[in-house]
């Protein structure tokens, strides 16, 4: 068994001395010899070279003189534009605007006739609505008559002053008499008193005289007392004059004041415009105050509302182009009118208090008033409609 193991070891000690020794490495260089071995099926074959850029246009030249003139095209107007367009302040926070109010019945009464209808343009002293005047009319006529009864009581006061003028006359052509009367009863006293003195005349003639002094004194007191009675009568009828104008005067001024509520019952258009939100009808009770009607007259303009970093260059009478985007069709220029000295919150209802929590920058917008030219006639513009204006600002 032994003999058997070593002759089977020999054997393969002799197989592995007769092979040549093993090389792992053969295939990967056989593999790499073929690869490096030219191929004579393409040897004859050269790779193409890719077009330059140069041959490209050439090849193409129409669409590259098309691409060239596109590209100067777009050169000249981008330049053209930022050269135009920094002289100019644009937005699109503008609005057409105007001032807009109602019109209301300055008295009340039923409305007995309507004269215009919705969005109905009108002139200045045109008649939008009638109110019943049988009232007013009545009122007036009353007026009337206390006008004439104030003028008749001062013509009787008139009068009254007439003839105590003509008293106080008598008065004093009585005083004067009584004064004559006086001055010769004096002078007869005196006679008298001499003669008694000198024994040629009696103490009854001297009594007598004497009595009739005293009452030339008494009649020529009273006649003096009647003239400043009669003068002083005239003074109150002189105040009774001025009580009676006074009533005139009332009088009519309760008339004018009728008079202008009776013309209160025409409503008219104060200025040129259109009527807007009809609410009044013929049939209507309406009150003193109660609106019939919104009317939005003819003075319109145009309210930016530009950022505060575009109006520093913006002044008054610079020319703008307005753009409605209703009607882009129409060309529209006016000029600045006005910048309204401050922001558009600060006159709001409820301003923006920034003196208390924390702040946060905000770029105000300021409202510019912009006049229009020529507005157009053949379309209806009005308040609220959005615009796009362009100042040029430089």
């Amino acid at each position: 068994m032994a003999s058997s193991q070593t002759a089977t070891l020999s054997e393969f000690e002799d197989r592995d001395r007769s092979d040549p020794p093993r090389d792992d490495a053969a295939p990967k260089r056989k593999a790499r010899e073929k690869t490096d071995q030219p191929d004579h099926g393409t040897e004859d074959k050269e790779p193409e070279a890719k077009p330059s850029l140069r041959e490209r246009l050439r090849r193409h030249w129409m669409l590259t003189t098309l691409g060239v003139i596109v590209l100067l095209v777009g050169i000249v107007a981008g330049v053209m534009y930022w050269l135009a367009a920094r002289h100019y302040e644009t937005t699109d926070d503008a609005f057409v605007d105007a001032r807009s109010f109602s019109v209301a019945a300055k008295v009340g009464g039923y409305v007995t006739d309507v004269l215009v209808t919705d969005n109905q343009h009108v002139e200045t002293g045109a008649v939008l609505a009638q109110i019943d005047t049988r009232d007013y009319v009545a009122a007036r006529d009353q007026a009337q008559a206390q006008v004439e009864q104030a003028q008749a009581n001062i013509t009787n006061v008139e009068a009254q002053i007439f003839s105590q003028e003509a008293q106080v006359q008598q008065a004093r052509d009585q005083a004067d008499q009584a004064a004559a009367q006086l001055q010769f009863a004096e002078q007869e006293a005196s006679r008298a008193q001499e003669l008694v003195q000198k024994g040629a005349g009696t103490v009854q003639q001297q009594q007598r005289t004497k009595s009739d002094l005293e009452a030339q004194q008494a009649n020529d007191s009273r006649a003096k007392t009647g003239v400043t009675s009669a003068t002083r009568q005239i003074d109150v009828l002189k105040a009774q004059q001025k009580s009676a104008e006074a009533g005139l005067a009332q009088a009519r001024a309760q008339l004018e004041q009728a008079e202008l509520n009776l013309s209160y019952t025409k409503i008219t258009a104060a200025q040129a415009g259109r009527v807007v939100k009809l609410s009044g009808a013929k049939g209507t009770l309406v009150n003193a105050g109660q609106s019939l009607m919104m009317f939005v007259p003819d003075d319109i303009w145009v309210t930016a509302n530009y950022k505060e970093t575009q109006v520093t260059d913006m002044r008054p009478g610079q020319p703008a182009e307005i753009r409605i985007d209703a009607y882009p069709d129409h060309k529209i220029t006016g000029k600045v009118a006005s910048v309204q000295p401050g922001s558009g919150t600060v006159f709001s209802l409820l301003p923006a208090e920034n003196a208390t929590g924390n702040y946060v920058k905000v770029v105000q917008r300021v409202p510019v008033k912009i006049v229009v030219d020529q507005w157009p006639t053949d379309v209806t513009i009005g308040p609220g409609m959005s615009v796009v204006p362009k100042v040029k600002v430089r």
